[in-house]
């Protein structure tokens, strides 16, 4: 059953081209939003928390501050309305998931750039 469902994903969802990014570093995801007839680009810049999932079902979770108040959104990679993402910088952490950056404020919430 795993097989088939593999099968239909790779043969039938569009890849995009995405670039190479994971926990930590600093993301501008670029998406449409419709309203009524009309439609419009916003762009959501944060701090990526995680990926997870794999193939078509894989999301992302991105963490930013509005104010003084976290926002947290979660993008399938396979969005329709998704249209760029662009990497800001690359963030230097030990964890795949940074689920402690929540709890953090002030230069504690701060994140190393890796140079590469």
């Amino acid at each position: 059953m795993n097989s088939l469902v593999k099968f239909v994903q790779d043969e039938f969802v569009e890849k995009k081209d995405i670039p190479e990014f994971g926990a930590g570093d600093t993301i501008t995801v670029y998406y449409e939003i419709r309203e009524g007839d009309k439609k419009r680009t916003q762009f959501f810049k944060g701090v990526v928390l995680q990926r997870k999932g794999s193939g078509a079902s894989e999301t992302f979770t991105i963490r930013k501050m509005s104010g003084t108040v976290g926002v947290e959104r979660i993008f399938p990679i396979n969005l329709p309305a998704l249209q760029k993402i662009e990497v800001n910088k690359k963030g230097k952490v030990r964890r795949a998931r940074i689920y402690y950056f929540r709890g953090l404020t002030g230069k504690k919430a701060r994140i190393k750039e890796r140079r590469d």
